[in-house]
């Protein structure tokens, strides 16, 4: 029978010990393997270390698949941090786009009591107990309002919030117990950065409330025609059940199955581009958990933007460097000394590494995913459907990157989130964007 993701911290701790426990195990044969395989050729150790990655990923992602809720959505944040964790770690854990299995329908009839205080047939004409959408922290429901209005019903999967701090310290000791080896996780102090930056999205977002007034606020500053965010029923809405306006459309998915012709991709393209370019530098505030679940392609060419759970206010310092970091990176020959002092005004970097050895270190260590962001931008008119994937960092880059990061600013995970989200919606658009725009030209 469904059922909530497991509470019981000793279910939950017993999953992640069984987990380390088989990580230690995969690790203590991979290094016999290496004892005897050392006039191995560099390719063939090379193809064993990715392999090894990918095993240590699934055995984490396995027990985050079990332990589902709050674990899971923050596997999946963590996943985002391209350059955090190992290649192989990583794609394993970015398979947390998950959906749960939904509730069964008297512990749904039993939160919608606790949560609005009536039955459904009060509160709703019509109430669909069967979820349309599933998550990692919550499910969502059709209704129809006494008034005639279509509503979603976004309900919370009951205990989420009492389990934050526990799956990310469960998240931690599994982390550590799949470890690499010393250099293949960034220093202490910046792993504990990141995983409180997670845990203050989590919370964030697991206040419907928040969501509410995040939808409000930025569907009164966006105030573009073609842009649709459904609106909160207050009276209907509390810290663990949202209703709002339900939209009709499709998601990407099923809208490019109807063989949109270029103009319409390039329209929906341009849409996405302005908004991301709007929020980061004009508005200064972003959706941060972009991702093709959260856009409905509706009918007149307007564009649906779902789930605002997730926000982010970036401090005007980190606004004006990040533009500084873009213009410096897209003047040719690239600016060197402006993207150090902009490295060095956000904290990424020790102030003791100087500027030839941060061209001729740090910087080449940097230069892929750099040259993939600014690439874009370096015509008038680009066609994402050119834009090759974000690349990987190799092993000795990352190790190069991880040397030199001093700290992590709080509104780059959240910026790195969106743009990326942004991006990979318009390659699978494939649209042609105009790229100029008054923050970075």
């Amino acid at each position: 029978m469904p059922h909530a993701p497991r509470t019981s911290k000793l279910a939950r701790g017993a999953i992640v010990g069984a987990a380390a426990a088989q990580a230690g195990a995969t690790q203590l044969a991979r290094s016999a393997t290496r004892l005897v395989q050392r006039g191995t050729s560099a390719t063939d150790k090379e193809t064993a270390r990715v392999e090894h990655e990918a095993k240590m990923g699934r055995i984490a992602f396995t027990a985050l698949n079990q332990l589902k809720g709050t674990a899971l959505k923050a596997s999946q944040l963590l996943s985002m941090e391209l350059g955090l964790l190992p290649e192989g770690v990583r794609q394993q854990l970015a398979r947390a786009h998950y959906q749960v299995t939904p509730l069964n329908r008297a512990l749904v009839l039993k939160l919608l009591r606790q949560e609005l205080g009536d039955s459904p047939e009060a509160l709703f004409a019509d109430f669909d107990l069967q979820a349309f959408a599933a998550a990692s922290l919550g499910q969502v429901h059709a209704a129809t309002l006494h008034s005639g209005e279509a509503v979603a019903v976004k309900l919370q999967y009951p205990g989420m919030a009492a389990t934050i701090q526990s799956d990310l310290a469960l998240l931690r000791l599994l982390l550590k117990g799949i470890s690499l080896g010393p250099e293949a996780l960034p220093n202490a102090d910046i792993q504990a950065r990141v995983m409180d930056n997670i845990a203050q999205t989590l919370t964030q977002e697991l206040d419907y409330l928040h969501e509410a007034g995040q939808l409000q606020w930025f569907a009164r500053h966006l105030q573009h025609p073609q842009l649709v965010l459904p609106q909160p029923y207050m009276d209907r809405t509390t810290p663990r059940l949202l209703t709002m306006q339900r939209l009709h459309g499709l998601h990407l998915a099923e809208w490019l199955a109807t063989q949109p012709s270029q103009a319409q991709r390039d329209h929906y393209g341009q849409l996405l581009f302005d908004t991301f370019m709007q929020c980061a530098w004009g508005l200064q505030r972003l959706q941060a958990d972009p991702h093709a679940g959260n856009y409905l392609f509706m009918d007149e060419g307007r564009l649906g933007l779902l789930d605002f759970g997730c926000t982010r206010t970036l401090s005007p310092l980190f606004c004006e460097q990040a533009a500084i970091v873009w213009k410096a990176a897209l003047r040719r020959p690239k600016d060197t000394a402006a993207l150090r002092n902009a490295y060095l005004t956000l904290g990424l970097i020790d102030p003791a590494l100087d500027l030839p050895r941060f061209e001729t270190e740090l910087l080449p260590a940097l230069a892929g995913w750099q040259d993939w962001q600014c690439l874009p931008l370096q015509s008038a008119v680009y066609d994402f459907g050119q834009l090759p994937p974000p690349p990987q960092p190799d092993a000795a880059a990352r190790r190069t990157a991880t040397h030199y990061l001093r700290a992590v600013p709080p509104d780059l995970p959240h910026f790195d989130r969106a743009h990326l989200g942004m991006t990979q919606m318009l390659r699978s658009l494939g649209a042609r964007v105009r790229t100029r725009n008054p923050w970075i030209f």
